[in-house]
């Protein structure tokens, strides 16, 4: 019965077959070698390949946690408890920030005042800008009218 294998396109398959002047133990010894410097040679580029995602992945995060007086952030307030459920965000916000100090608290504010925060806690805004527009509203129906 005869098995076809697929082997990986670095082998020589020609190099790998069985010669007829080793004997049957030379020849495991040989295919064991082989493997052996197969699964060195990819081990190697698994390395280089990890190394080369980690150097894209932290190029993408140079200065993402720099946070300056101004900012536009929002808060991930994990005692908010008010509506307990799965789909309710902990995310608070926008603040801005007013003043940062060294050893990473942030003070920041919004229209109730100001408090102090973990800068760990802070993540930037990205959104509309803050405005302190009213927005009136003009019931038409009588029905609707509070």
């Amino acid at each position: 019965m005869v098995a076809l294998t697929e082997h990986p396109p670095d082998v020589d398959i020609e190099s790998s077959s069985f010669d007829s002047e080793l004997s049957t133990e030379d020849h495991h010894d040989h295919q064991l070698l082989e493997l052996e410097e197969l699964r060195d040679r990819t081990y190697t580029q698994s390395g280089c390949y990890k190394q080369q995602v980690k150097e894209l992945q932290d190029h993408k995060l140079e200065g993402i946690d720099q946070f300056k007086c101004g900012d536009m952030v929002v808060w991930y307030n994990s005692w908010f408890r008010l509506f307990p459920g799965k789909l309710r965000s902990r995310w608070s916000g926008p603040f801005i920030i007013t003043d940062v100090f060294p050893d990473g608290t942030i003070e920041i504010k919004d229209k109730g005042g100001t408090f102090m925060v973990n800068g760990d806690r802070l993540m930037h805004y990205i959104g509309e800008p803050m405005t302190d527009q009213t927005v009136e509203v003009f019931y038409l129906d009588p029905l609707y009218e509070m």
